[in-house]
């Protein structure tokens, strides 16, 4: 299993946005092959990112999604200008150990 941060850095205006943007997402990651779960993760400190965190069987699951057509579609609307204060960081991690239920 792997997982996958998408760390966005959010201007405070736009905070309302992004979260409304997750809240009614079309969901088409969802139905991706290796799929698992998607976590939005709102930070506590001042100035620290969003956190979108996924869960893949497999790292080539994750890339077959980068590389699909519901990828694009799904990245199609960005966010506005001004949006982010800083570039996203993308981080994939394998998961080698797992003490959850």
């Amino acid at each position: 299993m792997v997982t996958v941060m998408n760390r966005i850095f959010v201007s405070p205006d736009y905070v309302e946005t992004l979260e409304e943007r997750f809240r009614n997402r079309a969901g088409l990651v969802d139905q991706m092959p290796g799929f698992i779960r998607n976590q939005v993760l709102r930070p506590l400190g001042e100035g620290d990112p969003y956190i979108i965190l996924t869960q893949w069987e497999s790292h080539e699951h994750f890339e077959a999604w980068t590389r699909s057509e519901a990828f694009k579609q799904a990245h199609a609307r960005g966010m506005p200008e001004g949006a982010t204060t800083a570039k996203n960081h993308i981080e994939v991690h394998e998961v080698i150990m797992d003490t959850g239920a």
